[in-house]
Parts: structure tokens; sequence; C-alpha cells
């Protein structure tokens, strides 16, 4: 009797010690989370945009159709639920995407969510509307959509040209939030309104930004937060310090260096900190249309000449990961596989012999020692841009190639390579979703606004079409790693690396999740709190 009394007894204080548990793991509401911006977006218009400076901030203000789940790390067709749309279903043909919308939903202004300002965004981002983004980064994800039709109020069709198994995965993306009919796109660059958990309040470039609860989101108990402020602090130092002394709650994610990294370590002990892949390939951006990078003897040099591994072990201290335009496994769904990688010319472990034969190719195309190519190497000026940048301009010196570093601050930045104002670059290419039609269209279709390098092979096109058509998988596959192939040997943007990020937030802030194949889809922040 006495054991039975015993185990009886264990049992309650189990159970209550269980109760303290769960009752300490439920959300608390309030408190504003701080956190610092690395630099000052060009506008709040996450459509017309092309970095996720603008995301982090600004994502919080809206909702998608639908969107991956926020707390699974690994971005797949398995992890998309619903959002606005309560439903979706893909015709027997597979050519029509239908939603069925929520009732009730309204903008921040008050006025009502229909299925009219699914049709308005969407016809913007094709290009068919009177209302016309300044910028459209993302116009070719669309390309096989016919048209936009809403059914009533509450119903939307997406009708393609063909099937397109991965326009569920384009629609889930941070980069794809739907805008309201009403609105201007003017508006949305200074002050964006959306259907999300949080509402703007202000902007002031270089200074800060700031957001706050949304008391009517259509998600009854969200979210947690009064609001979000972000900082803007350029100097990723004086930003990191900031978060050790206790100034902020969280560091910008993803945008702590591994060095940095071991500061914080040392110095916040308590920090929660994480080092993950984020689908963001350093690369380098030449200008094929306009001489001297027009040869492509001078672009392969230039690809020859890269030792990858330097840049890994210098900046990331051996902690990045090396691949062709698809993120590498296990981070990756689509990496093509390490023996297929090492055949591409440049990407074999030989880095003298490989710069021996570009400097055979620099002087077919007319340098040597006594005619070196003088060239400015245009970047980004944030860190994460210019350090990369100064090592290239030291390696590329080896094949006779002489830059100098030039600055460019972020709000000129996409601006001015996509419009081809620049001969060479360094820039960083991420993938909002981790799928080639999102990377292969965006980045390397002919005419794309965001084919920075002018490429245009119409023979590997007919294969990107090939590919997002097929539905099964094992197959698609081998066409995307025979494509990716190809693009590396064409020379048509040099991928260098695939970083390894870091990012920290203080014990007390609860419900992070730092995605690991995409730096722009996890920021809705909704389930974020703090426990203090």
């Amino acid at each position: 009797m006495r054991s039975v009394r015993a185990l009886a007894a264990v049992a309650v204080s189990l159970l209550a010690t269980s109760n303290v548990a769960a009752l300490a793991a439920e959300p608390k509401k309030g408190g504003i989370l701080k956190v610092y911006h690395r630099d000052s977006p060009a506008s709040a218009s996450i459509h017309e945009e092309a970095t996720y400076s603008v995301n982090i901030p600004f994502m919080p203000i809206f909702n998608n159709l639908v969107i991956y789940k926020q707390d699974v790390a690994q971005n797949s067709m398995d992890s998309i639920v619903p959002d606005l749309a309560e439903s979706w279903a893909w015709s027997d043909d597979r050519k029509t995407l239908s939603f069925k919308l929520r009732q009730g939903v309204k903008w921040h202004d008050g006025k009502p969510f229909t299925a009219a300002d699914v049709k308005c965004t969407f016809d913007m981002l094709m290009g068919k509307s009177q209302q016309k983004f300044r910028k459209n980064p993302r116009k070719s994800w669309y390309n096989e959509v016919v048209d936009v039709t809403p059914k009533g109020d509450l119903e939307v069709a997406f009708n393609l040209n063909r099937p397109q198994p991965a326009l569920l995965a384009l629609l889930a993306s941070g980069y794809t939030p739907v805008y309201p009919c009403h609105v201007s796109p003017g508006d949305m660059r200074t002050k964006p309104t959306g259907t999300g958990p949080f509402k703007f309040v202000e902007f002031k470039a270089n200074e800060s930004i700031k957001i706050a609860r949304n008391p009517d989101y259509w998600k009854k108990g969200l979210p947690h937060l009064d609001g979000i402020e972000y900082t803007i602090i350029t100097n990723r130092s004086t930003a990191i310090l900031g978060f050790i002394s206790g100034q902020f709650d969280m560091t910008f994610p993803t945008e702590v260096s591994i060095p940095l990294l071991k500061d914080v370590k040392t110095q916040a002990p308590k920090a929660v900190c994480v080092v993950e892949p984020v689908n963001v390939s350093t690369n380098i951006i030449v200008n094929s249309s306009s001489p001297p990078f027009d040869n492509l003897d001078i672009r392969r040099a230039m690809a020859l000449a890269l030792d990858r591994k330097a840049f890994v072990s210098i900046l990331f201290e051996g902690q990045a990961d090396i691949g062709g335009t698809m993120l590498p496994a296990p981070g990756g769904l689509w990496a093509m596989p390490k023996e297929m990688l090492e055949t591409i010319p440049g990407y074999g472990p030989d880095v003298k012999a490989n710069r021996e034969e570009a400097r055979k190719l620099m002087q077919k195309a007319g340098y040597g020692p006594e005619k070196r190519l003088a060239v400015k190497v245009a970047t980004r000026n944030i860190a994460i841009y210019r350090d990369p940048a100064i090592i290239l301009i030291d390696q590329l010196k080896d094949i006779y190639i002489d830059g100098e570093l030039e600055v460019v601050e972020t709000a000129n930045w996409f601006s001015k390579v996509a419009r081809k104002d620049y001969a060479l670059g360094l820039n960083l290419t991420g993938n909002a979703v981790d799928d080639p039609d999102q990377s292969f269209f965006e980045n390397y279709s002919c005419g794309s606004e965001r084919n920075y390098t002018n490429y245009c092979n119409k023979e590997i096109e007919k294969l990107f079409d090939e590919q997002s058509a097929e539905t099964d998988i094992a197959k698609r596959k081998k066409l995307v790693w025979e494509i990716d192939k190809k693009l590396q040997e064409d020379v048509a943007r040099p991928i260098i690396y695939h970083s390894r990020m870091g990012s920290c937030w203080q014990p007390h802030v609860k419900g992070i999740t730092i995605m690991v194949n995409s730096s722009y889809n996890g920021y809705r922040y909704e389930d974020v709190w703090m426990d203090r």
C-alpha cells in the first residue's frame, strides 16, 4: 500500500511539474522586439525590391495566399500551409490552380480583402495592369500564368499555359504577398498596407523601421508582440556590440559572420545562436554584352582563377558550401552530386593548374604580364559583399586582371546592375525558393529583369521549360543537374560559394525558426514572443 501511495505521490508531483512547464511555455503577450538592421532598404515594397533587407522588416505586414510553415526549417512542398487561402486544388490537366479564400479578412485600413485584390496583385506582377511597379524583379516567376480569374469575392483561379508544379512553391515565398487593389504602388513603397499581424508605423531612411501589433488580425490571439523596431546600423561590428550589450533582442537574421559569432558567444554566453545555410550564393556577375567581357575566353579565365576553398577558409573558417546554382545538400533539395560538380572546369582541386589554363586564355585574348586588364569591380556597400570582393580582386591579379573596388549603396545597387551599368561585379544571389523554376527563370532566362549578366541561351531555356513541366521528381532532378552544369560551363554567373551564416537572439526571445534553404521566407513573426 505504501508503494502504491508513493507512486501516486510521484505521479502527482510529475503532473504538477509538467503543468508548471506547460504554463512556463505558454506565450506571453506584449513587448517590443528590438532588432538591428544591416542597411537602409530602397523602399518598403516587397514586390519591387530584390533583397531580404526588405522582406525581414516588412513581411510581418502582409499575408500570402499560401505560406511556408514558419516553424519548419526546411522549405518544401510538404511545408506549405494555407494563409489568405483556406484551400487549393489543381485541375485534372494541372493547368489551373484554384484557391478558396477566407471570409472576413480586412486590410489594415478596414477595407475588405477579396479575390479582386489577388487579381490586382498578380496583374501588376505580370505587367498586365494600368498601374505599374517601378521595378518588377520577379515578373519571370509568372511567365506561364495566362490570367488570374476571380470567381466571386472568395475564389480565384490561376490559369496556366502548361503544367507548372512549382507555382505553389513560388506563391508561398515571402516575396509573394498579396497587395490591396485600392492602394497605389507608390504608396506601398512608403506606407505599405497589408492584412498581416503587424501594421506599418514608420520608415525613416538610414535610421529605423517600426511596425505595431494589428489588433484586428484575422488569426485570433496573434501576434504576441506589441511591435517590432529595427534600428539601421550599417557597421556590423557596432551592431554586434549593441546586441552583446543588450540593446537589441536579436541580430539581423543570417548576418552574423563565423568570426563575429565567436565574439558573441564569448561576451554573451547565454545568447542563442545558430549557423545555417541560407541559400544565398556569392558569385561573379559579368556584363557579357559589352567588351571586354563579351569575350568568352576572358569569362572562362576568371572562372578558372577562383580558389573557392580560400574564400571559404578566410571568410567562414571552413563553414560554407561549394556548389553550382542550386543550394548544396543537405540543406538544398536540388543539389548537383559532388562527383558531377567536380567535372566542371574550375571546380577541380588543382588551383595551380586551373590558373595556368586561365593565363593561357587571357593571353589568347590579348592580355599578359605586359598588358594587364584594368577594371572596376562593383559591389554593394555592406560587409558580406565587400569582403569577398576584396578576395576576388586579389585572386584575379594572378591572371593579369587588375581590379579596383567600386562600392555602391544598397538603394542604388539593384537598379545599377539591372540596367547593366557595370562591367564586372561581385554579387550575392539569394534563391527565395529552393526550386529550379525560381533560380533558372529569374536569374538566367533571356530578358529577365534579374538576369544581370545578359546571359541568353535559347537551347538552355528550352530545358528550363522541360524541367518546369516535369512532374516526376527523379526525372526533374536529372534535368536540373544537367542545366546547372551547363550554366557553370557557360560562365553565366560563376558561383564562388554558398554562405552559412549565424543568427543570434537573447534567451528571452521565443518562437524563432531560421530556415535552412531560404533567407527570404521566415519572417512573419506572428508566433514570436518574449519571456520576460
